[in-house]
């Protein structure tokens, strides 16, 4: 598959990247490194990346503003989004040939090109291999590629502490610090934390709730998001907050925004992707992600994440 994907990489000469909403370091990385690797060693190929911005993570990969008809003839690449909802920019159809990427389970196989592996411990763990496999076409990765793929990896490994970190994710890491990737720079962009958020921290730690059977949650309301003067999204980043109580099993954030409640799942052991994908969402079987839109709705979660964790 790998070399079916070079295949078609040579075969076009617009590729236009994609990857999921809210974007984190592992979609941003690999779709930045997946473009880097391709610009490097093709400089006369239009490689574009597109989707939403998320302005603590500018200093990543910034987007290009693409008009409709750049997806005329153009290979679309899809990194690090399991199902086709949660895609960023619907235009991702719009191409010639569409290619999926990703290490979630592959429950929406969409694309003309698969490449899913779940053993992976990111994306950007995958174009790394990816570029592996393409040194011996002539590809070149930049130190700009380096740097985004060591931050997708670092991203979604929780800086090598995850249990998804395995030999292998070591070892490409290993590769990615040949380009020189400072770390130092790197670490202090990911986890610096505005003084607003350091409060809201405080408030999270103050107020989670945990059960006898070890499920943890957080609601974060709309009032408590705009008296702390953060958005959504910032709100989403302190999921891990109180991930190291003891006892705890799993646990769910629940961040209020205009139209819709964000959901953050994360697990210890209980598989939380299952419950994510009754409600409009999906994931890892540690790590997921759901959207619900009221709060009776949030409640159910919280009794299918009690249920898992009892069991």
């Amino acid at each position: 598959m790998k070399e079916q994907i070079l295949d078609a990489i040579e075969a076009y000469e617009t590729i236009i990247i994609h990857r999921h909403v809210r974007p984190d370091p592992d979609a941003l990385g690999s779709q930045g490194g997946l473009a880097e690797l391709i610009r490097t060693s093709f400089p006369s190929k239009k490689v574009l990346t597109v989707g939403e911005e998320e302005p603590s993570l500018m200093f990543l990969n910034k987007m290009d503003d693409i008009s409709d008809d750049m997806y005329e003839n153009a290979l679309v690449i899809v990194c690090d989004t399991a199902n086709q909802p949660r895609i960023s920019d619907n235009r991702y159809r719009n191409g010639k040939l569409l290619i999926k990427i990703d290490h979630h389970p592959n429950e929406d196989p969409y694309g003309d090109l698969l490449w899913v592996d779940t053993a992976s411990s990111s994306v950007s763990e995958m174009i790394v291999d990816l570029y592996l496999t393409a040194k011996a076409r002539g590809y070149n990765l930049s130190h700009q590629g380096a740097f985004l793929l060591y931050a997708g990896i670092v991203g979604d490994t929780g800086r090598f502490m995850f249990s998804n970190t395995t030999q292998r994710t070591f070892s490409y890491a290993g590769e990615l610090m040949k380009f020189e990737v400072d770390t130092g720079a790197l670490y202090n962009e990911l986890y610096k934390t505005e003084q607003h958020i350091a409060r809201l921290n405080g408030y999270v730690l103050q107020h989670f709730e945990a059960s006898q059977n070890g499920a943890g949650w957080m609601k974060i309301t709309k009032d408590i998001v705009a008296s702390y003067g953060v958005s959504a999204s910032e709100a989403s980043q302190l999921v891990n907050t109180f991930s190291n109580v003891t006892g705890l099993k799993a646990w769910v954030f629940f961040i209020e925004e205009e139209d819709q409640i964000r959901v953050r799942l994360r697990s210890k052991g209980p598989v939380v992707n299952t419950i994510a994908a009754k409600y409009n969402g999906g994931g890892h079987p540690m790590a997921a992600g759901a959207t619900v839109y009221t709060w009776e709705e949030a409640d159910a979660v919280l009794v299918d994440l009690e249920k898992a964790c009892t069991e």
